[in-house]
């Protein structure tokens, strides 16, 4: 069993009080079903799941609005009594099946104490169609991403190393010895990323080559599903933005570069669709003037990520790349590691609300600043740069934190702990920690 750190939030949400229907939300292939399924016959003494997508017949259960008819229905179709304060009921692929996602509602009126969750490989697609109403108030989320390097280290049977590097206290001394086997340990991330059927393949046979083959059949399906959520006349222009996304990460990006002889119109909606089935996330230039930082966010500016880190070794096909390089910022011109920081600030934020990212430019002749992210932490703004080299070299950041007047920033590389003045040197391996725990004396 591959343990995932949402684990805990389903278990906070099996036992906390005014609990609702959850649905369960992120992209395909993330390991939404397995860790249901999981939890449901781990924590719960009746477990019932139906699968709308293998079992349409299960749609015919939810044509009525009585949540307790629909129970008897679903009693009857599996042959399963349900016990309300006992049996988790877990819808699978619930965008098949619109009724099943507006009987949560009735649900949490009339049973709040019976236990549902839903989950679907497109279900962003199915709450934003046009007249669908989504039970607001009715229903709480949780969103799930690929495994977090932490999550990879657990995998790996590396859990007590990883909680080294979680208790923080020894990080700004960390063994030389053990600080290079963990940044072998985040190069051999990059390369096979946190998609959680590639890393079950590394557990099991430790052979990368058959990870890269199933990393493949991955990228295959997600381009099989264009046909799901776009009419046939806009494949073009997905398969056009999915083959670009993993070489225009880390940088602005322009529907130009993409292919000029397209109208940006159509790349735009392209990219939105992808953007909706969780294939990639847009980093938003935003002014970093005040908190929350969306308020001084442009939607016209942005830069992008990619689902998964080993997805885009896969697609760009820079394995040998990250082999060889002794400098990890430097993968890839930059956007390996700026792709893995940002990764790792998506999947360790709250679960329960979806993740923005913002980072900071400056565009003027002859000034040109750029910063990769900004976060907000203990109700400031810090500003984070991947690179590696000396702190007194980071003009980008020297610029933001004399204009903003922020408390410190962030450099994340290869190097080990380390502050220097207002700067923070935080390794790969420790992000999350920096993340959810790191106090500092700035």
């Amino acid at each position: 069993m591959l343990k995932r750190n949402i684990y805990q939030s389903l278990l906070e949400w099996k036992t906390e009080k005014g609990r609702r229907p959850l649905l369960l939300r992120g992209a395909r292939q993330t390991g939404k079903t397995y860790i249901v399924n999981e939890f449901g016959q781990s924590e719960f003494s009746h477990f019932i799941a139906l699968n709308f997508e293998r079992n349409p017949e299960y749609k015919d259960i939810f044509n009525i609005k009585d949540p307790f008819e629909i129970l008897e229905r679903i009693s009857l179709f599996t042959g399963k009594k349900i016990y309300h304060s006992q049996t988790l009921i877990f819808l699978d692929e619930i965008q098949e099946c619109p009724n099943a996602i507006m009987a949560l509602r009735y649900f949490y009126e009339e049973i709040p104490e019976l236990y549902i969750i839903g989950a679907g490989s497109l279900l962003e697609f199915a709450l934003k169609q046009e007249g669908f109403r989504m039970p607001v108030g009715r229903v709480q989320y949780l969103y799930m991403y690929p495994l977090t390097f932490g999550e990879f280290m657990y995998a790996l049977n590396e859990d007590f190393l990883y909680n080294y590097v979680m208790a923080g206290k020894h990080l700004s001394n960390m063994p030389q010895a053990l600080h290079e086997k963990l940044i072998q340990y985040v190069r051999k991330y990059f390369m096979i990323g946190g998609m959680p059927a590639v890393v079950n393949e590394y557990v099991e046979t430790k052979d990368i080559l058959r990870c890269q083959k199933i990393q493949y059949l991955l990228l295959d399906t997600y381009r099989d599903d264009f046909g799901k959520y776009a009419r046939q006349s806009k494949f073009a222009y997905l398969k056009k933005v999915f083959t670009q996304i993993p070489n225009m990460i880390g940088q602005k990006f322009i529907y130009a570069h993409v292919d000029k002889s397209l109208k940006s119109r159509d790349l735009k909606e392209a990219l939105e669709l992808l953007e909706t089935a969780g294939i990639a996330y847009k980093v938003k230039k935003t002014s970093g003037m005040g908190i929350p930082l969306a308020t001084g966010s442009n939607d016209a500016f942005f830069k992008i990520l990619f689902l998964d880190v080993g997805l885009m070794h896969a697609a760009s096909g820079i394995y040998g790349e990250t082999v060889r390089s002794k400098d990890l910022t430097a993968i890839f011109k930059g956007a390996v590691a700026e792709q893995f920081v940002g990764q790792e600030l998506i999947a360790n934020a709250n679960p329960n609300r979806k993740k923005e990212l913002y980072y900071w430019a400056r565009e003027a002749r002859n000034s040109n600043a750029e910063v990769d992210y900004l976060i907000e932490k203990n109700n400031k703004i810090i500003p984070i740069e991947v690179k590696s080299g000396a702190p007194g070299r980071m003009k980008s950041m020297k610029i933001f934190l004399q204009q903003y007047n922020s408390p410190y920033g962030v450099k994340i590389s290869q190097e080990k702990a380390a502050q220097t003045d207002k700067i923070i040197t935080v390794p790969f391996y420790s992000v999350e920690y920096f993340i959810k725990k790191q106090k500092t004396k700035v």
